[in-house]
């Protein structure tokens, strides 16, 4: 039996999730024995929205084989052109047509054909967005005539719309993680049809903060109900957190996964 070994890693925010990227991806796929690393940055530019064309080749440079996003996608605009021009960064699949790049993503790990797969949800998202369910099914009409081993990362708010999509999924795909939340969920298991599940993969940033950002804003705008510009916390200690996925690739089924979530108490961050 021959199989492969993966590493995905929730949102990077803003320049400590980078710095958390840069400083640890090369060591976590040399101590794991990792042949592919997907990495979510919908959150890794340094205001800490969106990500930009610099960013998106610093990962990979790290040598990271995919890069998904969700609903902050278009927050710098000098990635419109770049994510038409470079398939290995995803947008959700279902975005309208008319968005520059794809959902999908095809390449070869090892020898071996390699499917991912971005969507987003639409409960306490954007309702308005095409059905997950739906493009996803239309998705794998496709990418299951190339391959067995297709991995989602589904961008949603509620646990309850990722559970049910995953359920919807079993035994079709190799694995199917959130993201979007930051939280790290413990929930990490294989499915009963063999596809591999984490409720929300959570993030990489600084840990002491409001989901990557100053707790004191988040604090100001929950108190006055007035906008506020959100502020990248760069204080650390930092934390990356993802999870190990270990896959048969004659089946396509995970075989076993393995949370990681690292506290970096060395790294300093430069504040803007």
């Amino acid at each position: 039996m021959t199989t492969l070994k993966f590493l995905f890693l929730g949102d990077i925010y803003g320049k400590p999730g980078c710095a958390m990227a840069e400083k640890w991806i090369s060591q976590l796929v040399a101590k794991h024995a990792v042949q592919a690393v997907i990495v979510n940055t919908e959150n890794s530019g340094n205001n800490g929205k969106g990500i930009s064309p610099k960013i998106a080749q610093m990962f990979k440079d790290l040598g990271v084989f995919a890069l998904t996003t969700g609903n902050h996608v278009w927050a710098q605009r000098d990635i419109y052109q770049y994510i038409g021009e470079n398939n290995f960064l995803l947008r959700p699949l279902n975005f309208p047509s008319s968005c520059p790049g794809k959902g999908i993503f095809i390449g070869e790990v090892a020898g071996h054909t390699v499917a991912i797969i971005n969507a987003q949800g639409r409960v306490f998202m954007r309702e308005d967005l095409d059905c997950p369910f739906k493009a996803i099914d239309s998705a794998l009409t496709y990418v299951q005539t190339k391959t067995k081993l297709i991995f989602i990362d589904f961008h949603a708010e509620a646990t309850s719309e990722k559970a049910a999509l995953a359920y919807y999924l079993d035994g079709r795909v190799s694995g199917f993680f959130g993201t979007h939340t930051h939280v790290q969920t413990a929930d990490e298991r294989i499915l009963p049809k063999g596809t591999a599940f984490m409720s929300d993969l959570g993030f990489s940033g600084a840990l002491n903060s409001a989901l990557g950002a100053k707790s004191s804003v988040i604090i100001q705008k929950f108190l006055t109900q007035m906008p506020h510009k959100f502020e990248v916390e760069t204080t650390g200690p930092f934390v990356m957190s993802g999870l190990f996925v270990t896959v048969d690739t004659q089946t396509g089924k995970a075989l076993s996964v393995e949370r990681l979530r690292i506290i970096d108490e060395q790294l300093s961050v430069a504040a803007e």
